[in-house]
């Protein structure tokens, strides 16, 4: 690839002056030898003698410089082909972690699956609940549940409460029945301490009652853990006792696991002990171990588990899956109790009145630290809108998980996909039952909630982010670790391009932090900021270095392409705004806004924590105060024919979907050939420097930017702010024959809560657009919370994206990623 791409440079316009050279080169190369032929022949003969020492001398040197210039040349790429998948060489982030973080070692660390728990270890075994109602069927299928997924049509579920810590409390409404399940967790040990679940079975309405339910809970090995101490071993059981399971594993050293059945007798009991079929077919395993058992009488017929299932090959018949099931009766509950063998001295087993009592404990820690950090109550907030509230939170810190491997990477010099190195990860996630990964630019916004409930945990989550740096400074967008995560991932999706960026969101996180950091600055804080300082500083640098315009201080988002002819825009999935309308024809003349501005918030904030941790700040300060002019800014982007800030670039929109021949896809037409200008179409791009807040409070431009902004043409509504003006050729427009509008009018919370952020700021900021701010600010905080709360209340779920016209959600559920910053509006935490 990189010699076909420097046999394409020598014809390019700039390389004109390099063929010119060749060309006298030629030239005077023809002249020699003609005139060479025209010497006398005794000329020739005298200068024989010594032409015959001097070629082979000639023919040595060359052929071992073209040698070393190979041997350099193979040198050169095969060590830029290896850049792409090699750690930056700076001290990790990351210090405590695992075991050395006792308190969040055990953890319901598997946010894809309705519920389960793991520990922040690479190899840990996973436990989880599986259910299913007998008769009730999905596609064809025993309706068996266990990862979360929107083909189950749930009416609800996620967590109540949850801190991130101890304790979470969770309710799942499926078809027939209503399940709560809760953990709480119990300090001893050298393995993280004890932890117990209660699961509890009822009816959805009174028709249900007296049905019959199954639960499964499981716990498997990590295939990885194969250093042959990790073992599985059942114990047996007895009526109150569905089974025990003794076991061992390099994460946890010994330990035990119970499944108790609280509430009187089951109707019926069993196990599946076997080898599981990979982490990410664990319900295919349990499928695998179905089987219909006659029961009492010779009509009663019920689904069971087949005990032991071993292959013939299978000569040693160790097990690295056990479930043990319970069928009850409607209403009806379990308790599973985990304990480690390293707690020598265990006051009672964590079961009943005592788990009761513990799970008592921290919901009242819960409460009362809730009330102490959002104030939400203060603000005139119902009862039931602060439990509201409390779900929001529970469900974006219950949302995080901990994901173990390896990307697949390709750079600049990789002719195919190699692995980026393996690491952990430890991180929220914006859906469980969609997006159950790591995402780059949630992940910022993510944090904004989470380091205001916790900010060790939010510290420690972007310290794993920034640990996935490469040499370069690039971290992948989408992190896809470990085969669970895999095997939810369309191929198309799977690999990670090494030129492709996101907006560095992570920094909002941090910049939200300095608050804090500037009025009390910790030695852990110190150590913390000096182990990232260098990163930051790599990362900074690298979009400064692939993201930069053609213009001086532009910048440019990669990863578009000029070649999809199936798209009506081609799309820009870097910038995290997938289909927002940019220019329509890709070239690098284009300017784009959004990136920009994000580049003025990193060079502020990158001069704020340098003077922090006693670094230079000059070379930051003066990038800030350049970007951050906004003469400099209105010279670039501000269109005078929109009277707005824009994008610039080759640009047309006269553009259709159209079908050229039958049965062939769609493919854009292009009727006016495009021009270089700017691409005028409001949306929430062309708001960044407000939402940003780059714009001076005392410009002109300001009032204008906020008198816009209310616009009911443009895009104000009366549930928040439209990703994509009413006006805008591309309003609600698909993007190819398949692919519905994504951000072409759809109300984003992320967006609406920069937007409520900024109002803020202005509101509270001398200059003349002070009372105007505030009165923006009133009108849409109220109208993003009152829409997202009746929402939640009328379908049970936060979502993705909410319709401009009548406010529904839409996309993917729940999305208690960056939706849930709505919590922090209500509070007034910006």
């Amino acid at each position: 690839m990189a010699r076909q791409r420097r046999l394409r440079l020598t014809g390019s316009p700039h390389n004109g002056h390099r063929e010119h050279e060749l060309a006298e080169h030629d030239d005077a190369r023809t002249f020699c030898m003609s005139e060479r032929s025209q010497r006398p022949s005794s000329d020739r003969r005298r200068s024989g003698h010594h032409g015959a020492r001097w070629c082979p001398a000639l023919l040595y040197m060359t052929c071992a410089g073209m040698v070393v210039l190979a041997v350099a040349y193979f040198l050169y790429v095969g060590y830029m082909e290896t850049r792409i998948n090699t750690p930056i060489a700076t001290p990790k982030v990351v210090g405590s972690t695992s075991l050395a973080v006792p308190d969040r070692y055990w953890g319901s660390y598997r946010p894809g699956v309705y519920f389960g728990m793991r520990t922040r270890h690479q190899t840990s075994p996973v436990t989880g609940l599986m259910w299913f109602v007998p008769g009730h069927f999905q596609n064809n299928m025993l309706a068996l549940r266990h990862w979360c997924d929107q083909g189950d049509d749930l009416s609800k579920y996620g967590w109540e409460i949850h801190d991130g810590r101890n304790i979470g409390v969770q309710t799942i409404v499926d078809k027939h029945i209503i399940l709560q399940t809760k953990f709480v967790k119990r300090a001893g040990g050298q393995h993280g301490g004890d932890w117990s679940a209660r699961v509890t079975v009822l009816p959805k309405n009174k028709k249900q009652t007296g049905g019959e339910v199954s639960l499964l809970y499981y716990i498997a090995l990590d295939p990885d853990d194969d250093d042959g101490e990790s073992w599985l071993q059942l114990l047996p059981s007895s009526p109150q006792l569905v089974g025990t399971v003794k076991g061992s594993a390099t994460a946890l050293g010994g330990f035990k696991l119970h499944v108790l059945n609280t509430t009187g007798p089951s109707l019926h009991q069993g196990f599946l002990s076997t080898k599981h079929l990979g982490l990410h077919m664990l319900k295919e395993t349990v499928f695998k171990g179905l089987r219909v058992f006659r029961g009492k009488t010779e009509a009663e017929k019920y689904i069971g588990v087949a005990g032991e299932m071993f292959s013939h090959e299978d000569t040693d018949r160790q097990p690295n899956f056990i479930a043990l099931q319970v069928s009850g009766q409607v209403p009806f509950e379990i308790e599973i109790v985990y304990e480690s063998d390293s707690i020598i001295h265990r006051p009672d087993m964590l079961m009943g009145n005592t788990l009761t009592q513990q799970l008592k404990k921290y919901e009242d820690k819960f409460h009362a630290d809730f009330a102490k950090k959002f104030n939400i109550e203060e603000k005139g907030f119902s009862p039931e809108e602060i439990q509201f509230a409390k779900a929001g939170l529970s469900n974006m810190v219950g949302g995080i998980g901990y994901f173990y491997g390896a990307s697949k990477v390709l750079g600049e010099y990789n002719n195919d996909p190699v692995p980026y190195w393996k690491a952990p990860l430890y991180t929220a996630v914006p859906s469980r039952s969609f997006f159950p990964r790591g995402f780059l630019w949630d992940e910022g916004f993510h944090n904004l909630l989470i380091s205001q409930w916790d900010r060790e945990i939010s510290q420690d989550i972007l310290a794993h982010w920034f640990d996935l740096m490469n040499w370069d400074g690039w971290i992948p967008r989408e992190q896809i670790l470990g085969v669970e995560a895999r095997a939810r991932v369309p191929d198309e999706f799977v690999v990670q391009k090494g030129k492709n960026a996101n907006p560095p969101t992570l920094l909002l996180t941090l910049h939200s932090m300095m608050s804090g950091f500037k009025q009390e600055l910790s030695d852990s804080d110190y150590d913390y900021l000096s182990h990232l300082w260098p990163r930051l500083r790599a990362w900074y640098n690298w979009f400064n270095t692939t993201q930069t315009g053609d213009l001086h201080s532009t910048y440019r988002w990669r990863g578009r392409d000029p070649r999809a002819n199936k798209e009506l825009n081609p799309k820009t999935l870097t910038s995290g705004l997938d289909d927002y309308p940019r220019a329509s024809h890709p070239t690098i003349d284009e300017r784009h806004l959004d990136l920009r501005c994000w580049m003025t918030l990193a060079s502020g904030l990158m001069a704020d924590i340098a003077r922090l941790v006693e670094k230079d700040p000059s070379r930051f300060e003066d990038s800030y105060r350049y970007l951050s002019d906004n003469n400099v800014l209105d010279a670039l982007h501000w269109s005078y024919a929109a009277n707005g800030y824009m994008d610039y670039g080759l640009h047309t929109d006269d553009v259709e979907l159209r079908r050229l021949k039958p049965n062939d896809e769609k493919r854009r037409v292009v009727h006016t050939d495009p021009k270089l200008k700017f691409v005028d179409s409001f949306g929430y791009v062309s708001f960044f420097p407000l939402f940003l807040q780059i714009i001076d409070p005392y410009s002109a431009k300001l009032g204008k930017v906020l008198e816009d902004l209310r616009r009911p043409d443009l895009l104000w509504t009366n549930y928040g702010l439209r990703s994509l003006a009413k006006n805008s050729p591309l309003y609600n427009k698909r993007n190819t024959e398949h692919d519905p509008p994504y951000w072409r009018g759809s109300i984003w919370i992320n967006m609406n809560y920069l937007a409520v952020r900024a109002l803020y700021h202005y509101s509270n900021t001398d200059g003349p657009h002070r009372h105007l701010a505030g009165e923006i600010y009133t009108n849409l905080r109220k109208n993003v919370i009152n829409n997202v709360m009746k929402e939640y209340k009328r379908s049970g779920y936060l979502w993705e994206h909410y319709n401009d016209k009548t406010g529904k959600g839409e996309g993917c559920r729940p999305f208690t990623g960056w939706t849930a910053l709505v919590v922090l509006m209500m509070g007034e935490t910006y």
